[in-house]
């Protein structure tokens, strides 16, 4: 549980997400209830409730609560059930995804930012968040099919493996490379058909091939 003086500044930050971009109620209440000071290194801490990308080491950041809740957005919850994430980061997305899923499966390349936004959702008791290192792209066969799939990074391309992982009727999205610009996609998958929605610009780290183990 937030203390009430985070509950008010959560709050606060969902509401200014909501006033640029208009957020269903479940979006909007996931960002009040995510303390977002907890993934932020503690430089940074005094940023945490802004609505600004953030470094946390590792050339990787957090991203913007705006962006989350766009994201969040974007993958259509209702109605879903177990949502896969490539490029865990922090973990920021994946706990406001917590609170939109039952089953949140999150995978992190880097060892050392997974082993942090694990200690992160074990403090937060977020046990509805299943976390493992591996490269991204492999997905995790193990527990799909998968309602939801969310590229927190930027690819060039989506391999057909996660597709695979998608349930039928399922939705990935992900920042896709076009060219010189960044733009994040929506892929529906239906039956053996995948169809395409550009939604907006957007700006995210690439996806990188193999992992890296402390």
């Amino acid at each position: 549980m937030l203390d009430r003086i985070k509950a008010t500044k959560t709050a606060r930050l969902a509401e200014e997400c909501d006033k640029v971009f208009g957020l269903s109620d479940a979006v909007k209440k996931a960002i009040a209830l995510t303390d977002r000071e907890v993934f932020v290194p503690a430089g940074f801490r005094h940023n945490a409730y802004k609505l600004d990308a953030l470094p946390i080491g590792a050339n990787q950041y957090i991203s913007s609560p705006l962006t989350v809740a766009k994201m969040s957005e974007y993958l259509v919850p209702r109605e879903a059930d177990r949502v896969l994430e490539i490029g865990c980061g922090s973990g920021y997305q994946a706990a406001v995804l917590s609170h939109l899923f039952r089953g949140v499966f999150t995978i992190e390349r880097i060892e050392a930012l997974i082993l942090e936004a694990k200690k992160r959702f074990r403090d937060l008791g977020l046990n509805n968040i299943h976390a493992r290192t591996d490269d991204g792209q492999n997905g995790w066969i193990q527990y799909a099919p998968y309602d939801r799939i969310l590229f927190s990074a930027t690819a060039k391309e989506i391999p057909k493996k996660l597709f695979d992982q998608l349930s039928n009727d399922g939705i990935l999205v992900a920042p896709m490379q076009k060219g010189s610009k960044q733009v994040i996609v929506r892929f529906m998958k239906r039956g053996d058909r995948i169809i395409e929605e550009e939604l907006e610009d957007c700006d995210f780290v690439p996806v990188l091939d193999g992992v890296e183990l402390k």
